[in-house]
C-alpha cells in the first residue's frame, strides 16, 4: 500500500507538468472545437450529412481490409464470422455513403448511446480532476451534463429530429467540449510555474 501512494503522486506530478508543458496544445484544440462546434451548429443539416458521409466512409474501408485481412488469413479459425463482419462493413459504408439521410436515423440512435457514455465519462473526468489536479472541474462537469441533457433530447425527439439532430448536437457537444479544454489549458498555462 505504501508503494502505490508514492507511484500515484508521481503519476500526478508528471500529468501536471505534461500539462503545464503543452497547454498551448490543449488550448488550440480546444479552440478548433469550438470554431467546428459553432459551424456545426448553424448548418445542422450539412453537419449530419458530413457526419453520415465520414461513418460511411470508415465503414467502408474498414469492410475492406477486414476482407483482405480474412482472404490472407482463410485457414485461420473464424473464418466466416471474419467474412460476414468485413462484408457487413462494406455494405454499411455504401449505404452510408449513398443515402446519407436516411443513414442518420440510425447514427442518430449511436450518437445518442455515444452522449450518454460521454457524459457519464466526463462527469467522472471532472470528479477526478476536482479531487485531485484541477481548479477548472467545473466546465467539465458542466460538458458531462449537458451531455447527458442533449442525449435525453434526441431520443425523446426521434424520428422527426433525426434529420439535423446529428449535426446540431455535435456541435454542441464539440463547442462544450472545447470551452472545457481551453478552460483546462489556460488553468494549466497560469499553473506552470508552481508545476515546473
Amino acid at each position: 500500500m505504501s508503494t502505490v501512494k508514492p507511484d500515484f503522486e508521481k503519476l500526478q506530478t508528471a500529468l501536471a507538468t505534461s500539462l503545464s508543458a503543452h497547454w498551448k496544445l490543449f488550448l488550440i484544440e480546444g479552440i478548433v472545437l469550438v470554431i467546428l462546434g459553432l459551424a456545426a451548429i448553424m448548418l445542422p443539416l450539412i453537419a449530419t450529412i458530413a457526419i453520415a458521409i465520414v461513418v460511411g466512409w470508415i465503414f467502408l474501408f474498414s469492410g475492406i481490409v477486414g476482407l483482405l485481412a480474412t482472404f490472407r488469413m482463410r485457414s485461420a479459425p473464424g473464418f466466416w464470422w471474419s467474412l460476414f463482419s468485413g462484408i457487413l462493413g462494406v455494405v454499411a459504408g455504401i449505404v452510408l455513403l449513398r443515402w446519407p439521410l436516411q443513414g442518420a436515423f440510425s447514427l442518430t440512435l449511436v450518437l445518442t448511446l455515444f452522449l450518454v457514455l460521454e457524459g457519464i465519462v466526463s462527469i467522472m473526468y471532472a470528479l477526478e480532476h476536482k479531487r485531485e489536479l484541477s481548479g477548472r472541474w467545473g466546465m467539465m462537469l458542466l460538458s458531462g451534463v449537458v451531455d447527458l441533457i442533449l442525449a435525453g433530447m434526441i431520443y425523446a425527439g426521434l424520428p422527426g429530429t433525426a434529420a439535423w439532430a446529428v449535426g446540431l448536437l455535435v456541435g454542441i457537444n464539440m463547442v462544450f467540449g472545447g470551452s472545457a479544454v481551453i478552460a483546462m489549458a489556460l488553468h494549466a498555462r497560469n499553473a506552470a510555474p508552481a508545476a515546473v
